[in-house]
């Protein structure tokens, strides 16, 4: 396997690793609301955002390995 092949691999585990974090991130998120804990909400909505950006960045890495 060439090193292409690896970086295709690698980029697409670690989108489904976050898109599977995502959920778990949105659960957490409500049940902080739930809490009373809007600020710590938000802050973990801030970072739900980064995270969906961050997959944006990746599907274009790898887009462009093709």
């Amino acid at each position: 396997m060439d090193f292409i092949e690896k970086a295709r691999i690698r980029l697409e585990n670690w989108i489904t690793h976050n898109d599977h974090h995502l959920e778990g991130y949105e659960m957490f998120a409500e049940q902080l609301d739930e809490a009373g804990k809007n600020e710590s909400s938000e802050h973990v909505r801030e970072m739900i955002e980064m995270t969906v950006k961050s997959n944006e960045c990746l599907r274009k890495a790898l887009k462009a390995l093709d």
